[in-house]
């Protein structure tokens, strides 16, 4: 499971309940949680993330990894950065083809997390469909 701190929990779970669409869990109202292909989502208070941890809430820049969403088509990476930048994140790198031989882009949450949505057709991340 990934959590992030974020530092407006309802306007955060609308961004990924209502502008990404992700599947919102019975939670209680302090925490969110959210249904992934083969993982889970939740969202915390920063602050009490940060307490949790025993860690300072405070901090800026690059926090030294990026969430990945991989999808099925250069399309359909068009389609969930287009989906995102709608629901209010910033794009920080547009969609494009990329020198490993796949297409990406990225954009930052409303906490500023790091998110990559890319295809890459030399390697499938998630479940195949049973045939």
């Amino acid at each position: 499971m990934i959590t992030l701190g974020v530092n407006d929990l309802a306007a955060s779970i609308e961004f990924y309940e209502k502008g990404l669409g992700f599947p919102r869990m019975d939670s209680p109202p302090s925490v969110a949680f959210f249904t992934l292909n083969g993982s889970w989502l939740g969202l915390y208070g920063r602050d009490a993330l940060a307490e949790d941890a025993t860690v300072s809430p405070t901090g800026s820049g690059f926090g030294a990894f990026a969430l990945a969403h991989n999808v099925e088509s250069e399309a359909e990476v068009d389609a969930v950065i287009a989906q995102a930048e709608a629901a209010g994140a910033t794009v920080v790198k547009r969609p494009q083809k990329v020198f490993w031989g796949g297409y990406s882009g990225y954009f930052k949450d409303l906490d500023g997390h790091l998110w990559e949505v890319a295809h890459n057709p030399l390697f499938w991340v998630g479940p195949r469909d049973e045939e």
